[in-house]
């Protein structure tokens, strides 16, 4: 970086620190749950189209780093909390990717995530993300 440009690679990672706008502004005060229909659920799996990671640099913010994150396929509630974004607003905004063709959106099975086995991992799984200062969440 002598030059003041980083070194040729692969793209950073779009994470950067924790957005300091309120959820609200972000989906125009649009919520999760629409005229549509109910809210996806958290284990809905995400990822960018070729559409989508062609027009990057036309995104807001936020749906630039859900679109760049999504180069590889994830769940809502990773992204979420991979981004440090509200859960709501990534279900919001990743709606609004998917109908531009920018998102590919897979639901799973209902009967699959009504397992409990399945539903204990996902929990397993959350809790195993550390929180914004770096804090494992309690098993229990």
């Amino acid at each position: 970086m002598a030059d003041g440009f980083p070194p040729p690679g692969p793209d950073p990672d779009p994470v950067g620190p924790a957005p300091a706008v309120r959820p609200f502004l972000v989906t125009a005060g649009r919520v999760a749950d629409s005229a549509s229909g109910p809210a996806m659920p958290v284990e809905t799996q995400v990822v960018a189209t070729t559409a989508g990671l062609a027009v990057l640099d036309r995104l807001s913010f936020e749906q630039h780093d859900i679109v760049a994150a999504c180069r590889i396929p994830q769940s809502l509630a990773e992204l979420a909390a991979r981004l440090r974004l509200h859960l709501n607003v990534v279900r919001v905004l990743a709606e609004d990717l998917r109908e531009a063709g920018q998102l590919t959106v897979h639901v799973p099975d209902f009967e699959a995530t009504h397992d409990s086995s399945v539903l204990r991992r996902v929990i397993d799984g959350l809790r195993a993300i550390p929180d914004s200062r770096g804090v494992l969440r309690d098993t229990d």
